[in-house]
């Protein structure tokens, strides 16, 4: 390494040496293939910006959001690949730019990471998401020729720039000091050090820059979403992430989630229908309406679906406005609606075992599927993330989807997770994920949680006849994790 040499010059003297030099050059020999998949040019989404202004927020968020659309997307964590690499950090010397040694360390790191990136998209992932500061014109000049020129993918970039010192110190305090660079350090000196860190970036910090960077497709994202620029993006995938990134904020804030109480149909086994509440149904939304009383919650806005169980269920809240949505209306059976499992059974068995063999592609005869459903909820995902404080009253299917956006479910475990009547589900969202606590009134309902059967077409003995009722957890708190 020459004396003198930047962290980018070094990384183009290296980069001949490196096993990526290895895939570009087999990549130009063999070309492209067909994919048969939902992207057919893969993506790379590379961050830009100073540490502590959210870029890994935003990353993990848009790596969630793209998963849940059915977009195979992975995010690669620069600082992860230093961690794994080294335990040298000590203190911001690391990141200092005469610091010839740790210059060394991270620019393999950064190859490293490109390498598994280009992999993973050769093996037939979609998007990848670069998350690293990327704060230098040369450094998105090399990513940009090694991107697009020689291996062909398109590439955005996202940049985050913060000027808010309330936003970057409450970032730092919340994530930078509790991770692993400084474990076991005072909160008060890992603040002290992370800032000097910054200081080292800022020393040689080039924002993404229209007339120099002309050619490069970016958004620029100001104080978490205060201003948004976009600059030449392109493509359905680049327009659908400059639409999510632009809907989403930071604002503290809660979200409920309840099914309707205990229909008619629930007490019956019957799936889908328009069923009235039953008696214990007015039972609950009597406690739902106490409760959300109590919580006092400033700005809380309600939605529920058009369907009459959860109008009902919410028709003795008066606290808050109500909305009606009809992309919140329960996922349609088709020709199987107002039976029950056992109805559909015997009425249709090469349906009801093909759904079991893949539930979330499986569309019923004039129905939908889950993945229907998904797609139904996205506008109703954009409008979440604006929102404060917000109740939704709707429906079992429904709320797997809602809930496998928000807790990062895959699409196999999407139509199995569990969610029992008259709870209320509590999600707080945190600096990467969310909170999650299961809240049970004290109001007995019948379970109607049909699990992932050990061959597809079984059908357990609880749901021959009429269901029984889920009682053992009245009045708990079941569950509270985060993910």
């Amino acid at each position: 390494m020459a004396i003198g040499q930047t962290e980018d010059e070094y990384l183009r003297f290296l980069l001949p040496q490196h096993v990526l030099s290895c895939l570009i050059n087999k990549r130009k020999e063999q070309g492209r293939g067909e994919r048969a998949n939902y992207v057919n040019t893969p993506h790379v989404i590379a961050m830009v910006g100073l540490p502590a202004r959210g870029k890994t927020y935003i990353a993990k968020k848009l790596s969630r959001y793209l998963n849940w659309i059915g977009i195979n997307t992975k995010v690669f964590n620069l600082g992860e690949y230093r961690r794994h690499t080294t335990d040298a950090y000590k203190t911001h010397d690391f990141f200092r730019q005469d610091n010839e040694e740790a210059m060394a360390i991270r620019a393999k790191c950064c190859l490293d990471a490109l390498t598994d990136v280009c992999n993973w998209l050769e093996e037939g992932g979609e998007v990848a998401v670069f998350d690293a500061t990327n704060t230098t014109i040369d450094r998105r000049q090399l990513i940009h020729s090694i991107v697009t020129e020689q291996m062909g993918y398109k590439l955005f970039f996202v940049e985050s720039i913060c000027d808010d010192p309330k936003i970057v110190e409450s970032n730092i305090k919340e994530v930078k000091v509790n991770s692993p660079d400084y474990m076991g350090i005072d909160q008060e000196k890992a603040l002290e050090d992370f800032l000097k860190r910054i200081q080292h970036y800022q020393e040689r910090y080039e924002t993404l820059d229209e007339k120099r960077e002309k050619y490069l497709s970016y958004m620029k994202i100001f104080n978490t979403g205060e201003k948004i620029t976009v600059h030449k993006h392109e493509g359905h995938i680049q327009s659908r992430i400059v639409y999510y990134l632009m809907n989403i904020h930071i604002t503290p804030r809660t979200i409920y989630f309840t099914r309707h109480g205990e229909s008619e149909y629930n007490l019956n086994g019957k799936i889908g229908g328009d069923s009235s509440l039953s008696e214990r149904g007015r039972e609950y939304a009597e406690a739902l309406a106490k409760f959300v009383k109590q919580q006092k919650l400033p700005n809380l806005r309600i939605w529920t679906s058009w369907m009459k169980r959860t109008v009902q269920t919410a028709g003795m809240i008066t606290e808050a406005p109500q909305e009606r949505w009809r992309a919140l209306n329960e996922l349609d059976a088709g020709i199987c609606e107002e039976l029950t499992y056992e109805e559909i059974k015997a009425k249709y068995p090469q349906e009801f075992a093909a759904r079991d063999a893949n539930k979330f592609s499986y569309r019923y005869p004039r129905g939908e599927s889950y993945e229907d459903l998904v797609a139904r909820l996205e506008p109703v995902i954009m409008e979440l993330e604006r929102q404060t404080n917000v109740l939704v009253v709707c429906h079992q299917a429904v709320l797997r989807c809602l809930l496998a956006y928000f807790l990062d479910y895959p699409a196999e475990e999407l139509p199995y997770i569990k969610v029992p009547l008259h709870t209320v589900i509590k999600l707080t969202p945190i600096a990467y994920g969310c909170n999650v606590e299961y809240l049970h009134l004290p109001i007995s309902a019948v379970d109607t949680h049909r699990p992932k059967p050990p061959v597809p077409g079984f059908l357990d003995d609880k749901f021959r006849g009429k269901p029984s009722d889920m009682s053992e957890t009245d009045g708990e708190v079941e569950l509270i994790a985060s993910r």
